[in-house]
């Protein structure tokens, strides 16, 4: 059976060492790359096509979400596993809406990373276990594979612009990516929360993960 490949991305040494001792010790895992930051990272894909990249999310250089944009726009068939020291909600939206597959504490075992990386390996999502019982059913039915079909109040446009939200773009990128005013912005945003009834943008981006408007298009 080929080797499953995977590249580290942790700006602490000893992190990637443990790690890579974890996945050196199973047959058919290999190591094949390690960078200690988001651009050192990038650099790196432009030589080498993994099947996994193992991302910390709070990377010097690029964060590791922006990161994790950056690699499913290029080479969306690259599965990224977020680890993370937050606990937050809110990260664990925008890690998936930005494409992860799998979202890991730093606090989590080395069993639970091996798990992580052969039930993504397998086409599937996974959430570590000590948040799974933390979060809405919506959460967790997105990390399940099971993204919600209703119908939806938004317009294209502001689908788009809650496509964006939901990216982690900020207003003055959304304004620019879709060549309307930053005041034009905030109207939609507003209506969005309004048509919604949601205030937080991590209910925005919990929202958008949800009905699937993370892929959709204007």
């Amino acid at each position: 059976m080929k080797a499953y490949t995977i590249v580290l991305a942790d700006d602490h040494t000893m992190m990637r060492e443990g790690i890579r001792g974890l996945i050196d010790a199973v047959e058919n895992l290999e190591v094949v790359g390690e960078a200690g930051d988001g651009l050192a990272l990038l650099n790196l894909l432009k030589k080498r096509s993994p099947d996994m990249v193992i991302l910390d999310i709070s990377m010097p250089g690029m964060r590791g979400l922006e990161a994790a944009r950056e690699i499913k726009a290029r080479n969306p068939d690259i599965h990224v596993l977020i680890l993370s020291m937050h606990k937050s909600e809110e990260f664990l939206s925008m890690a998936l809406a930005a494409g992860a597959r799998g979202y890991l504490l730093k606090e989590d075992s080395g069993e639970e990373l091996l798990t992580a990386i052969d039930r993504i390996r397998n086409g599937q999502t996974y959430l570590s276990k000590k948040l799974a019982s933390e979060f809405p059913e919506a959460i967790i039915s997105i990390c399940r594979g099971n993204h919600g079909t209703l119908p939806h109040p938004l317009t294209p446009r502001e689908r788009h612009v809650l496509q964006l939200i939901a990216e982690g773009h900020t207003d003055r990128r959304i304004s620019d990516k879709l060549c309307i005013s930053v005041r034009t912005v905030h109207r939609h945003h507003a209506n969005i929360r309004s048509k919604l009834d949601l205030r937080h943008t991590a209910e925005l981006v919990r929202y958008a993960i949800a009905h699937g408007y993370i892929d959709d298009q204007p």
